[in-house]
């Protein structure tokens, strides 16, 4: 059968978007750019399969597909700019096999220009052909939530080059969800995403603030916001953590404009010092319970950067479980998606059995609330619970 879609990159933006055209019945190709691949289970494999999904790392096969849509991953690189390897590769790679009136539609997550000023040169220089002319150039920001519990389809925002390549890309979409909803152009679309991004990150920020603050004052600020996200309007409820992993870099355009967003800048700021803060009231835990950081048993539960996913990108595990090795502590972890983990170039422990490693530790970090765990059995086994999600019964555990 041949494909309609081509989705370029198979990790946390294209995976779902190849899942939900299978679902609506459209013959795809996933061409995987990298390891991700291996995060589709067999038996969900053979689903999309019998639906009209093929996996493939035929290059020659992208030249055979109406839509191509190129999801590759956009990590922050070592200078905190969004690294766009991956994605000019990805464009290298369709470029060569790319005919005439296809759709090429960019989804991962990059700043303002990037379609127009990085992506459209490498595809008609590697195609012979003319962005807007011979084949349509469109972005879309992702709205996927990898891991969340809500499948309705958001609604597309789409942006072109000219708007013809608007009304192609938004065709395309419009197969998959009921609302799109046209951007001026490329430009608006990519600052979609940033705006996006950049609010959750500063909410984040505010309420990390006020976990602090709160704390200092005795105030349980998990009944705060259960409180305040009863007001019909002006509030959004957030809810605080032991730092903010995932996917969606927060940029604040230094460099890229002639001023930086500050609220972005300070939000780094604060979300970048939480788990410096966990690790401060873990070791102020022990010290109440006449215990000592230093060979403390320390066991960090759910060390990816969301819960019910096996991703671990930016999760703020990483420098916890450094902190409290700093400290003198002896670590393990246990995550049922994770089944080995490195820090430092060491193995870290897993713990076989959850709540045995539990009642053993002198202390248990609740990082990610995994759909697999009892926390309310959990907070009975713990001899001592830190609770950063507010995901135990009021009163089961210390909550951050």
């Amino acid at each position: 059968m041949p494909a309609d879609l081509a989705v370029i990159g198979l990790g946390p933006y294209g995976l779902p978007l190849a899942q939900a055209a299978v679902a609506a019945g459209i013959p795809t190709i996933g061409y995987a750019t990298g390891p991700e691949a291996g995060s589709l289970s067999p038996a969900e494999l053979r689903r999309m399969r019998s639906t009209g999904f093929r996996l493939s790392t035929d290059a020659a096969q992208l030249g055979r597909v109406r839509t191509a849509v190129i999801c590759a991953p956009t990590p922050r690189g070592a200078d905190g700019e969004l690294d766009l390897g991956q994605v000019e590769a990805a464009a290298r790679t369709l470029a060569g096999r790319l005919r005439p009136h296809t759709t090429v539609i960019l989804e991962s997550p990059v700043l303002p220009g990037t379609t127009e000023e990085r992506l459209r040169p490498i595809l008609e220089r590697g195609s012979g052909l003319r962005a807007g002319r011979d084949f349509h150039l469109a972005y879309s920001p992702s709205r996927t939530d990898p891991g969340g519990r809500d499948h309705t389809p958001a609604p597309r925002v789409i942006g072109g080059l000219t708007p013809a390549c608007t009304e192609s890309a938004a065709t395309f979409y419009g197969r998959l969800t009921d609302k799109v909803v046209r951007a001026r152009g490329l430009r608006e679309a990519e600052t979609v995403r940033l705006l996006e991004t950049n609010f959750r990150h500063v909410n984040i920020a505010l309420v990390n603030e006020m976990a602090v603050v709160c704390h200092e004052l005795g105030v349980d600020l998990w009944d705060v916001i259960r409180c305040a996200e009863t007001k019909p309007s002006g509030f959004q409820a957030f809810r605080p953590g032991p730092g903010v992993g995932g996917h969606g870099v927060p940029q604040d355009l230094t460099g890229h404009a002639s001023r930086g967003l500050r609220m972005v800048e300070l939000a780094q700021q604060v979300n970048e010092r939480m788990p410096h803060y966990v690790v401060q009231r873990a070791a102020a835990l022990l010290n109440e319970h006449g215990k000592s950081a230093r060979g403390a048993r320390v066991l960090l539960l759910g060390v990816t950067c969301k819960a019910d996913l096996a991703d671990q990108q930016g999760a703020p595990a990483h420098e916890i479980a450094v902190r409290l090795m700093e400290l003198g502590a002896s670590v393990s972890y246990h995550d049922p998606h994770i089944p080995a983990w490195h820090v430092l170039d060491r193995p870290v422990p897993r713990a076989d059995s959850l709540y045995e490693a539990a009642a053993a530790a002198d202390l248990t970090l609740l990082l990610q609330p995994h759909r697999t765990y009892d926390l309310q059995g959990l907070s009975v086994k713990a001899q001592l619970l830190l609770d950063t999600r507010g995901a135990t019964p009021t009163g089961a555990a210390h909550r951050l």
